[in-house]
């Protein structure tokens, strides 16, 4: 069973060959998912002795990454690493990726955070990265610290069990919330990372962040609506019972109830309890649909 290097590519023709060459270095195989480029990223990958898979179309980052474990899983890989393939990551610290998969570690994911270095990450993306790190660590029940570093290696029962639905680059946040789902082994190691490569992307980074976070929120609708319902409805159901019980106080002591304040107390009060209990019927429902998919 082999050992892949994979990475999605979208026009990285310039910068593919040594990437490939540097990866071939420590595993078996070389995966390229060329995702629909316009340049000639394949054949530049191919004549570097990569195994090429293309996309008919350019279908996004997540795309790129399902089929990175779709072809991991055909080819019965033992152990994958997905590395970047515009130079962002170094190759020679795969070796420090895999090496915890040796000791049982089901996941490794690079972090740029663990010893409290980020050089060069620019001030605003630092703080874009802290939100989504904590979006996902509540939605996902984790506590990594570097939530969207692509730097990661996975062992056998991770490329078997993890499933990715979304095509857009909140791949990374879904990735941790399967690996939650299905109670895998996780370990954080310190990974450095280039800013100074050409950046093949033209998505604007705010807008690429804001609609990660979207992706995140929309997705603690199902894996965490405990907290999406349940806790915001409780909150506003409390605030309205306090507000009851304090007009109740003031009408025994013959003052009389004014329309809009009442009217406030019974919208929070219905409202917060619809919340409360639609939260908790869809936590059994996720509970019970999560235990089929097991069985």
């Amino acid at each position: 069973m082999p050992t892949i290097a994979a990475m999605p590519a979208y026009n990285e023709a310039k910068s593919i060959h040594d990437i490939v060459v540097d990866c071939k270095k420590y595993v078996d195989t070389v995966l390229v998912i060329d995702d629909g480029s316009s340049d000639n990223t394949a054949e530049v990958a191919e004549s570097a002795g990569a195994y090429v898979v293309q996309h008919p179309k350019n279908m996004g980052y997540g795309a790129a990454i399902k089929s990175c474990f779709e072809t991991a899983r055909s080819l019965n890989a033992k152990r994958m690493v997905i590395i970047d393939s515009d130079g962002q990551h170094d190759p020679a610290e795969i070796p420090k990726l895999l090496k915890p998969l040796e000791r049982g570690v089901d996941v490794v994911l690079g972090s740029r955070f663990i010893d409290g270095t980020s050089e060069g990450i620019p001030v605003y993306r630092k703080v874009g990265m802290k939100v989504l790190d904590l979006a996902t660590n509540t939605v996902g029940g984790m506590n990594v610290t570097d939530s969207q570093c692509g730097f990661r290696a996975y062992g056998k029962k991770a490329i078997q069990n993890i499933r990715i639905n979304s095509d857009s680059m909140s791949a990374g946040s879904e990735i941790l919330m399967e690996i939650a789902d299905n109670n895998l082994r996780y370990e954080e190691v310190q990974v450095n990372c280039s800013y100074d490569v050409e950046d093949s992307s033209t998505q604007n980074p705010v807008s690429h962040g804001v609609g990660v976070l979207i992706a995140i929120l929309k997705d603690m609708e199902f894996r965490r609506p405990l907290y999406y319902f349940t806790l915001p409805g409780a909150l506003m159901a409390g605030t309205g019972l306090f507000m009851g019980l304090k007009f109740l106080q003031e009408f025994y002591h013959g003052e009389p109830l004014s329309f809009g304040p009442t009217l406030l107390m019974m919208l929070l009060t219905i409202l917060g309890m619809f919340m409360t209990f639609t939260g908790i019927i869809l936590h059994a429902i996720a509970r019970m649909m999560r235990r089929l998919e097991v069985a």
